[in-house]
This record gives C-alpha cells, structure tokens and sequence, in this order.
C-alpha cells in the first residue's frame, strides 16, 4: 500500500513518468498479495497459539483485499475497453480544441486486436472503428437553452467539477478545460462545442471529447466523464 502511494504521489509530483508510477503499482500488487497471505498464516497461527494480535491481521488482510479488488477491478475494466484514450460524441465532426492542443501522438500506437479489417485501416479510421464499437452511446446532447445560456451553464458545471478552465467563448461556443486525477496527477483535455439545434429553433447541440494527455489506454475514464457531464448537464 505504502509502495503504491509513493507511486502515485511520485508520478504526480513529476518525480518520475507515469510509466514508472504506473509499473511500481504492479509490483505493490505482488507485495500486497504475499503481505495477505502472510495475515491469513499470522492470524491462524495466532489462533492456535492463543496469542492476542488477530484483529490486527485481519486488519492487514482487509487492507490487502480492498487494494487488491481495486486493482483487479481497474485489470479487468481495462482488458474490457480497446487500448484507446480519445472519447468524443461525434466522429464525423469532431469537436476542436482552439486552446489547448491535441497530443502529437495522439493516433500512435492504435491497437488491431490481432483484427485484419482494422489492420488494414489507416489509424483514424481504426480509432474511429474501437470508439464505436465500445462507446456507441455517446451522442451529442440537445438541450432547450440558447447557445449563449447553455455555454454559460456548461462553465459552471466545469467549475463544479474543479477542472482548470482554459477557454470559455460564449460566441464561439467553446469551453476547454483540463481534468486532473487526484494521486497521480494524470491530466485530460476536454472540449465541449454548443452551436444551435437545426431541428429545435432556439435550442442548442452540445458535443464534447475528452483526450488524455499520456497512455495508450484511458481504461475507459474519457467516454465516463462525457457520460457523467452530459448527464449531469441534462439535468440541470
């Protein structure tokens, strides 16, 4: 647990990559999975030998089972979601950053799956192929409110979450801003475009991506937080 912490803080205080942090948590895992065996020989050893210190073995077995479900759960969420970390609601018409700026490698590396029909893509249109087949219920949000009130609630909504504005243009009809992970500090860039509804005179179309910074995988965190902001924006 200890070993694992020191990886998060390290890595968002910039004293190693996120590769490093991130590997470091392996190995937290090996330990915590040995440090709970050793609790379970302690507690039944101390059971037979009539020695006082069970609660606190099953203090330690507890501790090793919650960190090792949630790193079993971040496991088994990641091999569930392609290898991919740009989320957005429109594909064909992608929201752009003004501000902020897209990664260079940001359709480097993106997985085939062993797959010849996506091998045979060029990037974009592999990345493309993954979001759709993992993240086809992201779509645009239409919302009653004019443009102009509508960008003005999603910068509220933005700053409740506590993300770092770093554009809000109500004529353009741009908000950017960036998301920033408690522990390790990992930053994603979010683009969230309102233009007018063609179909509802008055109202408003609202798109949004979400771009990690580093990795190859998000393990699924930007299709989330679109999810959860253009939920919580509906609702308002």
């Amino acid at each position: 647990m200890a070993a694992a912490l020191v990886a998060a803080l390290g890595t968002g205080a910039g004293i190693w990559d996120y590769g490093a942090g991130l590997g470091t948590l392996r190995y937290a895992l090996y330990a915590t999975v040995a440090g709970g065996l050793l609790a379970i020989i302690a507690f039944l050893m101390s059971r037979r030998r009539g020695v006082r210190t069970g609660r606190l073995n099953l203090l330690a077995l507890t501790v090793s089972l919650l960190f090792v479900s949630y790193l079993g759960h971040q496991i088994a969420t990641a091999r569930s979601v392609p290898a991919i970390h740009d989320a957005a609601t429109d594909l064909d018409d992608l929201p752009r950053f003004a501000m902020l700026t897209v990664r260079p490698d940001n359709l480097d590396n993106i997985p085939d799956n062993g797959r010849p029909e996506l091998a045979a893509m060029d990037p974009e249109s592999r990345w493309k192929a993954l979001h759709r087949e993992a993240y086809g219920d992201l779509r645009p949000l239409h919302v009653a409110a004019s443009p102009a009130a509508t960008v003005r609630r999603v910068e509220r909504r933005v700053r409740d979450r506590g993300w770092a504005i770093a554009l809000a243009d109500p004529q353009a009809g741009i908000v950017e801003a960036t998301a920033t992970s408690l522990f390790f500090r990992f930053k994603d860039d979010v683009v969230i475009r309102v233009h007018p509804d063609p179909a509802r005179p008055g109202g408003s179309v609202v798109d949004m991506r979400s771009i990690s910074r580093v990795g190859s995988s998000d393990i699924g965190v930007n299709a989330a937080r679109i999810r959860s902001f253009l939920a919580d924006l509906a609702r308002a």
